[in-house]
């Protein structure tokens, strides 16, 4: 068994964040942080994002850091800025906290982490570190879910209708409504996982989750398998703009499960290739989306060691 980064009541913390996102919040964060660190006596090091310091450079150099003091790599935002930060974090030894500032904050309320910032940073410095499970799909990691196909053009498409409209719950399913609404080229996939059954799809879209409670809001059962040690598949075939509109209702009243059009299956390592016929080399693939282009075929797995998650021990 791996056993935990052991942490001196000290220990250091190195925050990244983006104090220019969204209303601010990771800015208020850090500040909660600062405050904090200095009533308990804690250094701070921020390793604030910029155009000229991207997420996933400043979170590399957080975990360099990190590493040479046995400090907490710490990181405000939403769930992309997450999973930048523990791409970097995963096989680093490092312990890793989060202080949730996103708009559905999957693996903060999975993992028990408060969306106010003062309790957060309570967990933050109080708190041990806990193995939690991550996904990696041709060595990228996510935290909440991966896919390709519709669901990753809808991740696409909404971040761009967010940004010129808004960025709350209606926009994205405005947005979600529009790409619904045109016609899409479906995927001729290979789905194979060791000891089970090989299957040839027509698919509008594959999504592959780590996130029970994302599975659980839109009704698949199949989430259940995250908890012993799996991941969880979900296969939405081919069909027309109604079916489209219909899987989308079922999802959004927790049902997804029952609609026909919608296969699932749990697995450890799944293969996924191009059917014979299919001529993709690569695809786009959404990691927590965050939308990177990606060689065939895809391989989705558990990543072989947890991440050291400082979290709330009753969570």
């Amino acid at each position: 068994m791996q056993t935990p980064p052991r942490l001196a009541p000290d220990a250091p913390i190195y925050l990244v964040y983006n104090a220019h996102s969204g209303k601010g919040q990771a800015g208020a964060a850090h500040d909660a942080v600062r405050r904090g660190c200095e009533a308990g006596r804690r250094e701070l090091v921020s390793f604030p994002i910029s155009k000229r310091q991207p997420p996933r450079e400043q979170a590399r150099a957080a975990v360099a850091a990190a590493r040479k003091t046995g400090g907490i790599v710490a990181v405000a935002g939403g769930d992309g800025t997450i999973n930048a930060v523990a791409q970097a974090v995963l096989g680093s030894g490092c312990a890793f906290a989060v202080l949730p500032q996103g708009t559905f904050n999957y693996f903060g309320r999975t993992h028990g982490i408060p969306t106010d910032t003062e309790d957060a940073v309570r967990v933050l410095l109080t708190e041990s570190p806990v193995a939690v499970q991550v996904g990696v799909v041709n060595e990228r990691v996510f935290l909440v879910n991966a896919s390709l196909g519709l669901y990753a053009t809808l991740l696409e498409e909404r971040e761009a209708f967010k940004s010129a409209h808004g960025r709350n719950r209606f926009m994205a399913f405005c947005a979600a409504l529009l790409t619904l609404l045109r016609r899409h080229r479906p995927w001729n996939l290979r789905l194979s996982a060791p000891g089970a059954e090989e299957k040839v799809v027509r698919a509008a879209s594959l999504f592959v989750g780590n996130n029970a409670l994302q599975f659980e809001q839109v009704g698949v059962t199949e989430g259940e398998a995250l908890q012993h040690g799996k991941l969880a598949a979900v296969v939405i075939r081919a069909r027309g703009v109604l079916s489209q509109l219909g899987l989308l209702m079922h999802g959004m009243a927790g049902k997804l499960e029952h609609d026909d059009d919608v296969q699932t299956l749990s697995f450890e390592t799944l293969l996924v290739e191009a059917a014979q016929g299919s001529r993709r080399s690569s695809v786009k693939v959404a990691a927590d989306g965050e939308i990177e282009r990606m060689q065939m075929p895809l391989r989705f797995s558990v990543a072989p060691e947890p991440l050291w998650l400082i979290k709330p021990v009753a969570a």
